[in-house]
């Protein structure tokens, strides 16, 4: 009777015992269904042990490498091997490196990632006999958006709050320079911009790839801008509103991007230094000493040079009409004689001759006769020729509809 017993307290410990088994196993099962499979820059993590850094300032991709177990490879063989794939030299302190090595110890490193930007990566994979390099980019989505909004602040804040990057607002800066000052904008001025932008794996955004079409609504008047090229070989785009006129003008708003009027061209003004009341034939721009200062307009430069009153100053001769002066320059980067294109850098600002402080003295001049550039009414570049046109229109027709018919639901 009692090795009876024995033995059914030996078979239930034994199927207690297998049951307890099962359960483990199963147990591990689900933890292992549980844990999600990752998947980056073309290999499963899962399989690695992950080590994430970023390159520190003295890295170089041999230090990098000493550092970590590489096998039987040899550092300057493997630089040998990878030097036509992968530049070394090119490597930048605060990017991000993912090591990925093996999980049994020694835990050799199996691949190594330099991430040069949220975009493109080069991997040097160390599993083979024969090292290998390789570049790559992560997989880009692009998804087309439209936004029209009042402005609430800045330009660029405005953008932010929309979720756009910041480097749009420098685009559409320049979209408009001829036709609005950026700095006399109001609470309240309206704008709409359609753009292509770009998305790591559908979902990580990172920026803007293109604009489509836009308009800016400025003191009551919509300004549209599209991109167009009329000729297929050009390299750039230019910019015409609906009826196919070019935004550009002959001339720039101003000598500098970013500036505060801190003088504007009077018959009669009190000089600062010179503590009499005479007239002042310019317009004073004031900004940061070194500032860069651009031509207004295409032309030759008719003189540069010194004089006490001017300081450092350049003369842009730009046809029989139109001439600029650009005074007060910490730097001359012209000469005389030299063809120069709208936009170029001539110099930078500084507060040479008779000046308070760092600003350029824009002066105007035409038909020989200094004036008030803010008064004038500027040329347009050449229109669009006639036989661009009715394909251009026939272009942007869907473009502006679409535009028109967003803004119209946003901007109630």
């Amino acid at each position: 009777m009692k090795l009876h017993k024995i033995l059914l307290l030996g078979v239930a410990i034994f199927f207690f015992s297998c049951e307890k088994k099962v359960d483990q196993v199963e147990i591990e099962k689900d933890i292992q269904k549980k844990i999600p499979i990752v998947v980056e820059f073309g290999f499963t993590l899962n399989d690695f042990q992950v080590v994430q850094d970023t390159i520190k300032t003295g890295d170089t991709f041999g230090k990098l490498l000493e550092s970590y177990n590489i096998g039987n490879f040899k550092v300057h063989e493997v630089t040998e091997q990878i030097k036509d794939s992968f530049n070394m030299r090119d490597i930048r302190v605060g990017k991000p490196i993912t090591l990925l090595k093996a999980k049994e110890a020694p835990h050799q490193l199996q691949v190594f990632i330099y991430q040069k930007d949220n975009i493109h990566y080069s991997v040097v994979d160390f599993r083979d006999t024969i090292v290998k390099a390789y570049n790559k980019q992560k997989p880009i989505t692009i998804k087309k958006r439209t936004i029209a909004t009042s402005i609430t602040g800045s330009l660029s804040e405005t953008l932010n709050k929309n979720g756009v990057e910041a480097g749009v607002a420098n685009n559409l800066a320049k979209i408009y320079e001829y036709s609005i000052d950026f700095f006399k904008i109001q609470k309240d001025d309206k704008f709409a911009v359609t753009m292509y932008e770009k998305f790591i794996n559908d979902t990580v955004y990172v920026g803007v790839d293109r604009l489509e079409s836009s308009f800016f609504e400025h003191k009551g008047k919509r300004i549209y801008a599209f991109p167009y090229k009329t000729d297929s070989l050009a390299k750039r785009f230019e910019y015409y509103d609906e009826e196919g006129k070019g935004l550009k003008t002959m001339f720039l708003k101003a000598p500098l991007d970013y500036f505060r009027i801190s003088s504007r061209f009077s018959p009669k003004r009190f000089h600062p230094v010179q503590m009499t009341w005479k007239a002042h034939k310019g317009t004073d721009y004031a900004a940061p000493h070194g500032t860069p200062i651009k031509t207004t307009a295409s032309g030759v430069v008719e003189r540069t040079g010194y004089t006490a009153g001017n300081g450092n100053y350049v003369k842009v001769k730009h046809n029989g009409t139109y001439s600029t002066q650009y005074l007060h320059m910490s730097k001359i980067l012209v000469r005389q004689g030299q063809r120069v294109e709208q936009g170029q850098v001539i110099g930078k600002v500084g507060s040479t001759g008779l000046a308070t402080g760092p600003h350029v003295c824009y002066r105007f001049w035409k038909n020989g006769v200094q004036v008030d550039p803010l008064g004038q009414k500027l040329p347009n570049t050449e229109p669009m020729n006639a036989k661009h046109k009715a394909k251009y229109l026939e272009y942007i027709a869907p473009l502006k509809k679409e535009l028109d018919s967003i803004a119209q639901q946003k901007l109630k």
